[in-house]
This record gives structure tokens, sequence and C-alpha cells, in this order.
């Protein structure tokens, strides 16, 4: 059985469990990359003017569009943690919040509130940005019910998920979607290779609770030797989509991202213990975030 909450806990416990358990971190880099995105990629106007961009931070509609991201976000990452109570409790023990600072009633409740306010603020932008949000919702909850423990298919939906938060904001306004759809690839490539990896750190826990991932039946080997060919192609792609555009300043971006990259393949080759792939996983943050950060000179 999960342990529950047996006695009161104090409302600053309550507080920061509850920051904990929507990775209000996670959810800040999903803001600042809207934010970023709907400056330099859909762009102020062509001059390029600090009144533009003054004009771009005040208007409502790109607020509320990351409002309506971060509260799906969110109430992802709660009912991800809500069906994965007891395989965490073997992986990262001393990350499980629910049940110890949140009862499950309290988390399930505020994942409904949360998603409804989301798709609401959605359909108020536009019926398009809200067909997003419902499929999002729905992605979700089936990815944390069943998906995320079948080989490939959650690692695809997931990472599917995070290209999202780009593709939410080409549908909306329609200007260089190109160039967001471009960066949706990237987070999708970036995410695909992280999630495998956290599979391969989990493993000890999935296996136990009959979870099918690719590390448990193909073994950590073979996952890898799948790794090394994800990240071949996704570095071809990129390239090839830059060349494509004749766009110098993206391949001259993604260079540059090749160090890390490089970087990151070497560990990998080398990686065997959890310790190991808990960096490459947190490493992978940082190369998500370098080409978040990237778009400023795109």
């Amino acid at each position: 059985m999960v342990s529950v909450v047996r006695q009161p806990v104090r409302f600053t416990d309550f507080v920061l469990g509850f920051l904990r358990l929507i990775r209000v971190q996670n959810l800040l880099i999903v803001v600042l990359t809207q934010f970023l995105a709907r400056i330099f990629l859909v762009g102020p106007e062509p001059d390029g003017s600090r009144a533009d961009w003054l004009r771009i931070l005040t208007d409502p509609t790109i607020w509320l569009l990351s409002f309506s991201t971060g509260c799906i976000a969110a109430a992802g990452y709660i009912i991800n943690d809500y069906f994965d109570v007891k395989i965490d409790l073997i992986n990262k023990p001393d990350r499980v919040v629910i049940g110890r600072y949140l009862k499950r009633r309290v988390a399930i409740g505020a994942h409904q509130v949360l998603n409804v306010m989301g798709c609401l603020v959605g359909l108020y932008l536009s019926r398009w940005v809200f067909l997003i949000d419902v499929v999002s919702v729905s992605l979700l909850w089936f990815y944390s019910a069943q998906f995320k423990r079948q080989p490939l298919i959650g690692n695809v939906v997931i990472s599917l998920l995070t290209a999202l938060s780009f593709i939410a904001l080409a549908v909306y306004y329609r200007q260089n979607a190109q160039m967001l759809l471009i960066y949706a690839l990237f987070s999708f490539g970036i995410s695909l290779i992280r999630e495998i990896i956290k599979d391969m750190q989990d493993v000890r826990g999935d296996a136990r609770f009959g979870c099918r991932t690719l590390p448990i039946i193909w073994g950590l080997r073979r996952t890898k030797y799948l790794l090394y060919v994800l990240i071949g192609l996704f570095v071809i792609t990129l390239f090839l989509i830059a060349d494509s555009l004749n766009n110098n300043r993206l391949t001259i971006i993604f260079l540059f991202l090749l160090i890390p990259l490089s970087y990151f393949t070497y560990r990998l080759v080398v990686a065997d213990t959890r310790r190991d792939f808990g960096f490459l996983s947190t490493f992978c943050k940082l190369i998500m975030l370098m080409g978040v950060l990237s778009m400023v000179w795109a």
C-alpha cells in the first residue's frame, strides 16, 4: 500500500510540496521558452525596436497562452506522479510528494482544476489552441496511465507534448511558423533522447512494477545503440532543414550545439550506473536550455 498523510502537514510544507509536485522550475522554463519564441521567432517589427518588444511583453495574449500551457503542464506532472507513487518510492523516494505532503484526492482535484482552467483560457484565445489543449490533456492522461509503461510510445508521446508549446504559438500567431516548427522539432528530438535516458535510469523500479520500457525489453546496450541512431538522425535533420531554408544563423547555432551533443554522446558510451544516466538526463536539460536561448540569435 502507498503511504498516506497520517498527521497534519504544515502549510509551508504543503506549499513547497505542491510546488515540487508541479515542477515549478520546469514550468518557468516553459513560460520563458514561449516568451522568447514570441519575441525572437514570431518577432517584433522588422526594425526590432525596443517599443515593439515592450508591446509584445505587455500583450495579454502571450500571457494567457503561457498561462494555459503552464496549467496543463502542471496538471500533467500531477497525474504522472499520481499514477507513479509506488514506482517513485523505489526510484526516487526523497522526491515523492503525493501521500507525504498532499493527499491523493487533493492531488487529483488540483489536476482537474488546472486542466479546466488551461482549456478554458485556450478556448478564449482560439478554437485551435483549445483543440491543442484538449489533445494535450488527453495524451497526458493516457501517457501517465498506460503509455509510459510501454516501449517507445510513451517516450514519443511526452516528446510530442514538449513540442506542442511551440506548435501552439505557430497555430495562434501564424507568423514565421517555419522557425517555430524547427524549434518544435528540436524540442521533440532532445526530449525523446532524454525520455529514453530516464527509462534507463529508472529501470529497477519500472521492472518491479511490470513496465515494458525499452531498457527492460532490450537491455541497456541495445537501447544505447538506438540512442546513437536517434542522435545521428537528429543532427542530420537539423542541418538539412537549416540548409533548405538557406539560414546561416541556424547552421552556426547547430554547429555550436554539436559541442555539448558530442560530449553527451561520449558520456553515453561510458555510462553504466544509475548515477551516470541521471547526469545524462540533467545534461539533456542543459542542451534544451541552450537551444531555447539560441532563439535570441536565430
